[in-house]
């Protein structure tokens, strides 16, 4: 596969004979995309969607591969860089940490949110150029991250919710460009386990340069360098994804429908408000009227995106989503990682503000978490097609409540390789089976055209869980502490709320297991 290089596309398309293969015939001889296999000009278009083999050098191949997973690496490394160096940023801020928790939510509220539209953007736009566009946008408000040191808090955290678009923009169509360039098969599996393996380390990758450059050098450091990192891997994308001709458009429906443009809205204002009014009530309690307020605004704003997405000509929630396994899956996802984001948060929290460790510390304790996740995903991509999506799932959820409750347990003064080490070791396997598990059952349940829907979803509900997990816990905190007389009792309240959202997802995993058994069953009978 040779790299895109400006002009030469144009060049190639217009040389092309009529006669040689189309992108159709270069799909399904499962060839390589290269920009002179297919014509650029938008009449002519691939009219049958099918899976674009992806057969070049294995050196090129590695390349597009890593280039594709960098945005679920720098998607996880930004959300570390708030959670290590909390204590540090909160002095030079001259706030206390519990105020910090927008700084972590609104990331993880504007990733979930965006990511809703966003795959439907690279639908119709593209998902090679939304994928580039996507670190541009990160990398951007990375380094206004940083230079909001010489600002404030609001100004901050705003930066890290408009960070988070970024990453929105990019995890479902780098889902989406996978999900186009490999067929359905053992490949495609591991490819997505490999997208998610990577979660894990890129948590820790974060979490070690953020704390380092904090407590060696300066907090602002860890958003410039990664604004920097953003920038090259965009410019990486220009050339080493290869451009694929969309689909052409159905004649009947305008670029608004096919955006679902009111759809949009309503699912995004609905998405927001509830989060916004979730975790703000961490922070001031429920007795503010505008946090109900805006919650029940935002629930009825929901209701509105259901009903008009029923009458969508081209909605952003198809129909077909949430029966059969995807339903399950979904939920199953929505539980465990909402558990994961209020393990993460308070795993720092309490290794810091409890035991005295540094960042870094709890950072280096964490650190074996990316090798755990790595095996995971691995073990995940030979089991996948081997055993029922039901049965990983089922034993994702289990990894989730079991670091739930060793760290809700976990005795203050405890020796580090006790609870501790045994959390850092069997959460991935939560992180690293359900993710890939959930990203594929989607993607091959829908059809090419919709890829960036597929990524979209799942996605959604990763993030957005992560950022409703942390309001949920917080407003647990925030009652149970004695408004932070008790930071143990607050935490422990927390870690249990945890707990149950880990309980949960395993009790859906339960009933998805028993479902498909049944429906197994009657297949054979």
């Amino acid at each position: 596969m040779e790299a895109s290089i400006p002009g030469k596309e144009e060049r190639d398309s217009q040389s092309v004979d009529p006669t040689m293969n189309t992108a159709e015939d270069t799909i399904a001889n499962r060839g390589p995309v290269t920009p002179s296999s297919q014509s650029e000009d938008p009449e002519v278009r691939s009219e049958k969607p099918t899976p674009v083999g992806l057969q070049t050098k294995f050196f090129h191949e590695m390349t597009f591969v890593f280039v594709v997973c960098a945005a679920q690496l720098m998607t996880q490394a930004g959300l570390s860089l708030s959670i290590a160096p909390l204590q540090v940023i909160s002095t030079s801020f001259d706030t206390s940490p519990k105020d910090l928790t927008w700084a972590s939510a609104s990331y993880s509220m504007t990733v979930g949110t965006f990511i809703f539209v966003s795959g439907r953007l690279g639908d119709v736009y593209g998902h090679r150029l939304l994928f580039i566009i996507g670190f541009m946008w990160f990398g951007l408000w990375s380094l206004l991250g940083g230079f909001a040191v010489w600002s404030n808090l609001r100004f901050f955290i705003c930066c890290r919710a408009l960070q988070g678009i970024g990453p929105a923009l990019l995890l479902p169509n780098a889902v989406a460009i996978l999900g186009r360039f490999y067929p359905p098969g053992r490949r495609k599996g591991m490819m997505f386990c490999l997208f998610g393996a990577v979660a894990p380390g890129g948590f820790t990758l974060g979490a070690t340069f953020s704390s380092l450059l904090a407590e060696r050098v300066w907090w602002p450091w860890g958003y410039w360098i990664s604004g920097i990192v953003c920038f090259i891997f965009a410019v990486l994308g220009f050339f080493v994804i290869p451009y694929v001709a969309q689909q052409k458009p159905r004649e009947d429906l305008s670029t608004f429908e096919r955006l679902d443009t009111y759809g949009a809205i309503t699912g995004v204002s609905g998405l927001i408000l509830i989060n916004f009014a979730w975790n703000q009530a961490s922070v001031v309690g429920w007795k503010a009227p505008y946090t109900y307020v805006l919650l029940i605004v935002g629930i009825l704003t929901i209701v509105l995106f259901l009903f008009m997405e029923c009458r969508a000509s081209y909605p952003l929630l198809p129909r077909s989503v949430l029966v059969g396994e995807t339903g399950w899956v979904l939920g199953c996802v929505a539980a465990g990682w909402s558990s994961f984001g209020v393990l993460v948060f308070y795993y720092y929290e309490i290794l810091e503000n409890l035991e005295g460790n540094s960042g870094l510390l709890v950072t280096a304790k964490w650190a074996g978490a990316s090798a755990s996740g790595a095996c995971a995903a691995v073990i995940t991509g030979l089991l996948l097609g081997r055993i029922p999506a039901s049965v990983i799932m089922f034993v994702a959820m289990l990894a989730f409540s079991a670091g739930q409750a060793l760290l809700a347990s976990m005795p203050i003064g405890q020796i580090y390789w006790a609870n501790a080490f045994v959390i850092m070791l069997v959460t991935p396997w939560g992180m690293d089976m359900s993710f890939p598990s959930g990203i594929l059952i989607l993607s091959n349940a829908m059809p090419q055209q919709d890829q960036g829907v597929a990524g979209s979803l799942v996605n959604t509900v990763v993030n957005y869980s992560i950022s409703m997990g942390l309001g949920f816990a917080g407003v647990v905190e925030h009652y149970v502490s004695n408004n932070g007389d008790d930071i143990l009792k607050g935490y422990r309240g927390a870690t249990y709320m945890g707990v149950g959202l880990a309980g949960f997802g395993t009790l859906v995993a339960t009933c998805f297991m028993i479902v498909t058994w049944i429906n197994s069953r009657k297949g054979f009978s």
